[in-house]
Formats: C-alpha cells, sequence, structure tokens
C-alpha cells in the first residue's frame, strides 16, 4: 500500500506512507515555538521555507511550528520580509522565553552566538545551528550543556549546507569503520579554482568577480585561506572516526598562491586542482589536512565545478560512496536547517549524543601526525642549463623520492626553464627536505601542490 488508505474516508485511522504506519487524525498538533538568534539571509530564508511549507508540515508530521521571536542587531534596519512584531534587539527576550522550544542560531562567528548557543542550552532548550566556526571551537562545552540539561544540539547545516552528511555519518554509517574522508566544502573557493581551470584567468581576477556576484565576502579570508573549510573538517572527521579532532590539529592551507600556469600544467598531465579537506585514520593515526589539491580528473570530486559541494566517503563495509549538493545559500541552508528543527521537534528530550568522547583536546591515545604520505607536483624554474635536471632528480632520489611523470617547458624569461613533476607516494618531511636541499642558484620552487587519488 502507497499513500493514504480508502478503505474507510471517515474512519479516525489513516494510512501515510510517510510514516509508514496507521495514525489517529484527531490528535490535536504539537505546538512547537521557534526563537531566532539573527535574521540575516539564513534566518530570513527558514522563516520564509517555514512560512511557506506551514500547512505541509502540519499534514506530514501534525507539528504546528510557530516562529515567536528573531533577535535582530536594530529592528529599524531590519530585512522587510519579516514581520517587524517578533523582532527584539534584546537577547534574552529568545533566550529566556519559557514558551520558546528551540532556539536557532544565525549570528554566524564564533562570539557572542556560543555564548549564547550555550545558555539557550542550560535554559533547557533544544539549539539548531549551521555556525560551523562557534560549534568546532566550542563543541565540548555546548554538547555537554545540551547533555546535562537535557536539550537537542544539531548542527547538519554546519558542513555541506543542503547534504545531508552528519546524519549520514551518525546514523547511517554509524556502524561502518570509516577510514575516510574527502570533500569539496567551500563552494567560494571551488567557484574560483573552477573559472580559473576553465578560463585561465588570475586568482585575483576571478576573486574579484565573485565578490560582485555575492559569492565570495567581501572579506574572503576565511574561504581562501581555508580557515571555513578547516572548522568544517574539525566537524566532519571527529563523527566520521568516533573520536575528538580539535580545530588546532589541521593542517591549513589556503588558495591564493595558485596561478593559472599550476593548474594548466597540471591539467596536461591529467589532474584538476581543488580545496580539500582531507581526514584518514588508520588505527590510532590520524592526518587531517585542507590545502590546494590535485586530483585525477576522472575522480568523482574532480568533475563537481561551480560553487556546488561534494564529500567523498570510504569504508571498510560501505567502500565508496560520494555526497553532492548545495553548500551554501539562504534556500539550501534553510532547507537542513529546517530538516534539524523538525528531527528536534520530533525528539525533545532525547537529543543525539555523538559516539565519542566530546572534550576540549583529543583522546590522548589518538596521533596526529604531520608526516603523511601522498604524492607531489612540484613546480620549479631552472636554469636552462646541462646538468640541472639531473641534480633535481638526484635531491629527490637522495630522500628515497622517486619521479613518476616530469614535463619540461619553456620560461617567460630567457635563459630559464619550467620543470614540473609529480612524485610517486613519499612522506611530507621527505619532500620538503628533498626541496630544502636544490641549489638556489640553479633552481627555483614555484609551488608544491599535493596530489591524491
Amino acid at each position: 500500500m502507497i499513500g493514504r488508505s480508502e478503505i474507510d474516508p471517515n474512519n479516525s485511522l489513516r494510512f501515510t506512507g510517510h510514516h509508514s504506519y496507521f495514525e489517529r487524525t484527531d490528535i490535536m498538533p504539537k505546538v512547537i515555538h521557534l526563537g531566532f538568534l539573527g535574521c540575516g539571509n539564513i534566518g530570513g530564508g527558514v522563516y520564509h521555507l517555514l512560512t511557506e511549507m506551514h500547512e505541509e508540515i502540519l499534514k506530514r508530521e501534525n507539528i504546528d511550528i510557530r516562529i515567536k521571536s528573531a533577535l535582530v542587531k536594530s529592528i529599524a534596519e531590519a530585512r522587510s520580509d519579516v514581520p517587524k512584531d517578533i523582532m527584539t534587539e534584546k537577547a534574552d527576550e529568545v533566550l529566556s522565553d519559557p514558551d520558546i522550544d528551540i532556539i536557532c542560531e544565525f549570528m554566524g562567528g564564533e562570539q557572542p552566538a556560543a555564548a549564547f548557543m550555550q545558555k539557550a542550552l542550560e535554559n533547557g532548550k533544544t539549539v539548531v545551528t549551521a555556525n560551523k566556526m562557534a560549534l568546532a571551537l566550542n563543541w565540548h562545552k555546548l554538547q555537554a550543556a545540551a547533555v546535562e540539561h537535557h536539550a537537542g544540539l544539531y548542527y547538519e547545516a554546519s558542513v555541506g549546507g543542503v547534504i545531508p552528511v552528519i546524519r549520514s555519518l551518525t546514523v547511517s554509517l554509524n556502524a561502518d569503520d570509516i577510514d575516510q574522508v574527502m570533500g569539496i566544502v567551500n563552494g567560494t573557493t571551488n567557484y574560483i579554482l573552477t573559472q580559473m581551470s576553465q578560463q585561465g584567468r588570475s586568482y585575483s581576477d576571478v576573486l574579484a568577480e565573485a565578490q560582485k556576484l555575492g559569492l565570495a565576502e567581501p572579506d574572503p579570508t576565511a574561504d581562501v585561506e581555508g580557515f571555513d573549510a578547516a572548522y568544517k573538517l574539525s566537524i566532519l572527521s571527529s563523527i566520521a572516526f568516533h573520536t575528538r579532532v580539535t580545530y588546532e590539529k589541521i593542517h591549513r592551507e589556503g588558495i591564493t598562491g595558485i596561478s593559472p600556469d599550476d593548474i594548466a600544467y597540471g591539467r596536461e598531465m591529467g589532474y584538476t586542482l581543488k580545496l580539500l579537506a582531507i581526514g584518514k585514520r588508520s588505527d590510532n593515526f590520524i592526518e587531517v589536512r585542507v590545502h590546494p589539491t590535485f586530483l585525477p580528473s576522472d575522480h568523482p570530486l574532480a568533475r563537481v565545478d561551480g560553487s556546488l559541494n561534494a564529500i567523498y566517503i570510504h569504508g571498510k563495509y560501505c567502500q565508496d560512496m560520494m555526497l553532492q549538493g548545495r553548500g551554501a545559500g539562504d534556500k539550501p541552508t534553510a532547507s537542513a536547517i529546517c530538516g534539524d528543527i523538525l528531527y528536534a521537534a520530533n525528539h525533545l528530550g532525547t537529543p543525539i549524543v555523538p559516539s565519542f568522547a566530546n572534550t576540549a583536546e583529543p583522546d590522548p591515545s589518538m596521533f596526529f601526525t604531520d608526516n603523511w604520505r601522498c604524492r607531489y607536483f612540484v613546480r620549479l624554474d631552472a636554469a636552462d642549463t646541462q646538468g640541472v635536471l639531473g641534480s633535481v632528480a638526484g635531491a629527490f632520489s637522495g630522500k628515497s623520492i622517486s619521479i613518476a611523470s616530469l614535463l619540461q617547458r619553456p620560461s617567460k624569461v630567457s635563459g630559464r626553464a619550467q620543470i614540473i613533476l609529480i612524485t610517486h607516494e613519499a612522506n611530507e618531511h621527505a619532500l620538503k627536505e628533498a626541496v630544502s636541499s636544490l641549489n638556489p642558484d640553479l633552481v627555483k620552487v614555484e609551488n608544491i601542490i599535493r596530489v591524491e587519488n
């Protein structure tokens, strides 16, 4: 049977395909009051989704969602498409209102968002947030408050926007042994690298365009330097590996040093460049890093372009899988947040608790390495003289690093040449030692980019 039962239209029992059980139609709907902390693009998106879908949610879930109040900096300057009568400039009118069941945080940044969420949890209110920074840096405090005061803490939209990766890892894949998560988790940088790759434009040129389009912030540092992705990786890898991975353990590099030449040479050698968040676990050893990465151009992640996000997962039993979707924007993020709101409304008082000790510092039995193994793309500007190539090969072989492929191209400077090589797998420390041993009078290192398979 699919959908509503036609056995007796006057019966007070009905069958719904959504829940797959018989339920009474005469039960009064559960009324859930929401309070917003912030009401900008994301808050406005959530307001409009809940308003437009109110009757459908009532029919599907028998839940009557009501937005009671929204904290804003200035009511006079607040957005005009949300009613002024629900707005307040006093945080306590949201945080301490006994009628409010769920607090939705849309402020962004670490503070005062984290402090407000903690107070809400201490007041016994469930919290829903998409704030990766506040969560990654204060997760242990927020989770402790949620457990102590029997409140929920939900954050599906904090990683990957609308992509249900948090729920997939905490529920669907919870019994598996996940050993790798690798993802494009920042739409701004993915858009910039896509445009640089497809059009051969410079980083600064594409960034300026992204800012005009609203895809990059006026101050893009959090995105282009990898901070945003590192916060997300802290959350993602903690859940995937069932152990606390703090932000401080993550190696981070941004895309500001990438040139069109790097991308073009990589493409010529069969690779596509992405800013990746990478987490790997082997027994008690973990590596977590954010940096520009070359992928084989036929890799699923290499084909994720524009502002899309995607997360590639490998587990002992699930093997390879990838989730893809919109990682930002008011509508996709609102969809993920509202999913958390409905889940929370159905589970008030029974919060999901992570499957690991959510402490301020990682478990001391876990070892975080900065000497991972991978392949490397190395671009050199060298004197166009006999013996230079041999000296480069000798420096690498001296550190037990073998070269898998090599290009030599004319330089824009007379008497110089571009040498581009890709190594076989090598240790990070060995690669850095090999490069530092090159004669600077003959060879200048233009860029080093890690390569994943």
